[in-house]
This record gives structure tokens, C-alpha cells and sequence, in this order.
């Protein structure tokens, strides 16, 4: 299992990001870093925006759901058969997303084992034959960051991206006030854990981040800074009325 993964994913990926690094005027590590996470991601895009989209649609749907639950409240049988009918009526597969995003995860931790190699001088083998060995890299990114050691700075970078991408995903959220629904206790209750998230998440970004080497955190900061447009394109282009 580990060979196939080596060969399927993790050498190609590594052998681009050495292409890169040698091609990019400067020879700049931390470029590369970002090119190649900005190439993967515009690959997935459409498996991302899938994701995106099929939440969206969750989400308009929450009243009707709410009110099928409130209906069958005594008969669960009754209202699993009345949310899957409203599905289909709309033509939503709650499991859309699942897909797409279990895909993705051999490829991000590809991705991680390449920065990492890349990162550590001893750690650049591999190399297919028409890529030449770039020999000693250069691990300063931007004349200033250095790729192998902890920065705060990018680390505080980071939570910040992720809190913001965190609030434009609430906009995915349908309100009671905004549904007409009651304030029971449980609408209460979801609203706090919603606030707790909201600053919860970017701030274990951030400790994570903290003891992590800056050239894995660029790739972090750049891959969130990608799915914030994404969802800007999302919340745009299929608004919640």
C-alpha cells in the first residue's frame, strides 16, 4: 500500500514541485509551494465547488426539513421517507460531498510527505530521470522565511485566512429570524456553538501552525486563501433568499 502510494501519488507530486522550484525564476521553494498548491486545487475545483454547491442546497432546504421533523415527531420511520422524498424532489444527495472530499485526502497527505521532502536537503531523491537534481535548496522563502523553521507570523496568518473563510461559511446557515422559525432552546444552542466554531477552528489553526515548519503552513495559508473564493463564487452565484 505504501509503494503504491509513493508511486502513484507522492513521487509525481514531488517531482513537480522540484520541476517547479527549478523553473521559477530566483529558485524560490516557497513559490513553488504555492504554485503547485494553486495547480491541485484548480484540479479539484469541481469536485470542491460540487461540495460547496450541494451544502448551499442543504441549507435551503433546513425549513422543510425542520417542519417534516416537527410533523413526524413520533414516527421517525415517516419522517426519514418524507426528508429523502423532499431530496429527491430537489434533486439533493445529502452524501454528494463525501466523495469528492475522501479523494482528496491521499492527495493532501501526498502533498504534506512532498513539502516535507522537499524541506529537508537529505530528503530529495526520487527524481525522475529527465528531472534534473536541484542540489542544495533553498530554503528561504521571500528573502526573509525560513521554510524549515516556525513562524509565528505565518502561523497567525493562517488562523486569520481560516476565520475568515469560517464566516463566509456561516452565511450558509439559515436563521431562525431569517426562516421565520421559532428561538426554541435548540436554536439558541446551535447559534453559541456556531460562535464557539467561529473562533474556535482559526485558533487551533494557529496552534498547530505555531510548531510547524513555515513551508507547511504557506501551503496551508494559500490552499484556505483558495477556498475562500470558492465560496465567494458559491455565495454569489446560488444566494440563500
Amino acid at each position: 500500500m505504501i509503494a503504491f502510494f509513493n508511486t502513484i501519488l507522492f513521487r509525481p507530486i514531488f517531482n513537480i514541485l522540484i520541476l517547479l522550484y527549478e523553473m521559477i525564476p530566483g529558485r524560490d521553494f516557497g513559490v513553488a509551494i504555492i504554485v503547485l498548491t494553486i495547480i491541485i486545487r484548480f484540479i479539484f475545483s469541481p469536485l470542491s465547488i460540487k461540495v460547496l454547491r450541494s451544502q448551499r442546497e442543504l441549507t435551503k432546504l433546513q425549513p422543510e426539513i425542520k417542519e417534516i421533523n416537527r410533523k413526524f415527531k413520533d414516527d421517525k420511520q415517516a419522517a426519514a421517507k418524507a426528508t429523502m422524498d423532499l431530496y429527491k424532489a430537489h434533486k439533493v444527495n445529502p452524501f454528494a460531498g463525501c466523495l469528492p472530499l475522501l479523494i482528496q485526502i491521499p492527495i493532501l497527505l501526498a502533498l504534506y510527505s512532498a513539502f516535507r521532502s522537499g524541506l529537508n536537503p537529505a530528503g530529495v531523491s526520487g527524481l525522475y530521470s529527465f528531472i534534473s537534481h536541484p542540489g542544495v535548496i533553498n530554503n528561504t522563502f521571500l528573502g526573509f522565511i525560513n521554510l524549515t523553521a516556525h513562524n509565528p507570523i505565518m502561523a497567525v496568518l493562517a488562523g486569520a485566512m481560516q476565520w475568515i473563510q469560517s464566516r463566509l461559511a456561516a452565511k450558509n446557515m439559515i436563521h431562525p429570524t431569517q426562516t421565520g422559525a421559532n428561538k426554541d432552546s435548540q436554536d439558541m444552542t446551535a447559534s453559541v456553538m456556531n460562535k464557539q466554531m467561529l473562533y474556535f477552528l482559526p485558533i487551533m489553526i494557529i496552534i498547530i501552525a505555531w510548531s510547524l515548519p513555515a513551508g507547511l503552513v504557506v501551503y496551508w495559508v494559500v490552499t484556505t486563501i483558495y477556498s475562500i473564493f470558492e465560496q465567494l463564487y458559491i455565495n454569489k452565484k446560488y444566494p440563500i433568499n
